[in-house]
């Protein structure tokens, strides 16, 4: 008589309305304590581990859960519990059994799986950083740099093989050329099936007979090179330059890696920045904010444009000028240059000169006068 099999939820330990996040983390959990390699010859550990792994392998797939949920285990009998070939909760399986074996857990090759290539191909350069310092100009307007790097590049003597001339290359005699070595063992399931690197070849399938004694076998050197880098109008202190394909030479024959080039910008003595707009403080005279008219400003690229002063103009007053800061390194346009106007004051006065202002602020109409008065008659407010 056969034995009568137990709630599913019960082997598990687990609550019917479980997520599938509890029920793995309790399958996890008993697989760890019941798995025969840390139980051996013990019988009831097996069996607790085979009713573990049947329980898992039904209420970890959504259809066959919500069989079993509906019929019980009539609903499920039909296609029971019989390995992993067909595939159902794999993932979870190979997530588990990982913890157990500690990790690098190629394959189950009892049951229909198969290893997976663990051999090292050609692998991408490594890419390199370069930090280049440009005027402020050079990066509003954009310019050509040539600078000195130290790159690896495939060594010149061994053409990239890293042996010796004439040594030649041989295959792993280990794993016979393919990077990776695979240990089977029995266990409670069949045969399972462990792969890991070729620790002789290191996972290159190949063993150099006799070294390069320039590269000493990696197949690369280092070399100085001269390279043109293009600028761009517009790159400011947060913009990174990628050079493609010019960094370091890749190893079994793979991709150069980039070069990044990161922006360093100098400060202007007459101009700061934003983004893509230009920002001027402009000194214009007393006589100049009274009366109103033309001025030249200075712009970026040397040259210089006029604007409208207003009569009555106060320090601290904005002026735009559009299309006239900094190309955008997209391309979308330009930014607009900003005139902050500043009035300069007298502070060396002759006689004379002094007497004229007397005589000009003496004649000033009480309207003039208002906002000096308005500040006074606030500041008097303040301390009553």
């Amino acid at each position: 008589m056969s034995k009568e099999k137990r709630d599913y939820y019960e082997v598990l330990g687990v609550d019917k309305n479980a997520s599938a996040d509890d029920i793995k983390k309790a399958y996890r959990k008993l697989a760890l304590k019941y798995h025969p390699d840390r139980n051996k010859g013990d019988k009831e550990a097996e069996e607790k581990f085979k009713e573990a792994n049947e329980a898992y392998e039904v209420l970890s797939d959504d259809e066959k859960r919500r069989n079993y949920d509906q019929f019980g285990h009539a609903g499920v009998d039909g296609q029971g519990f019989g390995g992993f070939g067909g595939g159902a909760g794999f993932g979870g399986f190979e997530d588990i059994f990982s913890d157990i074996f500690g990790g690098g857990f190629g394959g189950f090759g009892g049951f229909g799986g198969s290893a997976g290539s663990a051999r090292r191909g050609p692998s991408r350069g490594a890419d390199m950083r370069i930090n280049l310092h440009l005027s402020f100009k050079e990066a509003v307007f954009g310019t050509t740099k040539k600078i000195k790097i130290k790159r690896r590049e495939a060594c010149t003597h061994c053409h990239g093989t890293g042996a010796k001339d004439g040594s030649g290359v041989k295959t792993c005699d280990r794993c016979g050329g393919t990077g990776q070595v695979t240990m089977r063992r029995q266990t409670a399931f069949g045969m399972m099936a462990q792969t890991t690197v070729c620790d002789k070849c290191h996972g290159e399938g190949k063993i150099i007979e006799e070294p390069c004694d320039y590269c000493h076998g990696s197949g690369l050197e280092e070399r100085e090179r001269t390279i043109e880098i293009k600028i761009p109008a517009g790159v400011n202190n947060d913009s990174v330059l990628p050079l493609r394909g010019q960094g370091h030479a890749g190893a079994n024959g793979g991709g150069k890696g980039d070069i990044l080039v990161y922006m360093s910008i100098a400060a202007d003595p007459l101009f700061s920045r934003e983004g893509d707009d230009i920002y001027l403080d402009m000194p214009i005279t007393f006589s100049q904010a009274a009366l109103g008219g033309n001025v030249d400003v200075p712009l970026v690229d040397g040259t210089t444009k006029k604007i409208k002063i207003p009569e009555g103009t106060q320090t601290g007053k904005i002026f735009r000028m559009r299309g006239m800061g900094v190309p955008n390194v997209n391309g979308y346009g330009k930014g607009d240059q900003y005139v902050t106007v500043k009035i300069e004051t007298p502070q060396k006065l002759n006689k004379h000169q002094r007497e004229l202002l007397k005589k000009f602020d003496d004649s000033l109409e009480s309207k003039n006068k208002q906002r000096g008065s308005s500040f006074w008659n606030k500041v008097k407010e303040a301390f009553q």
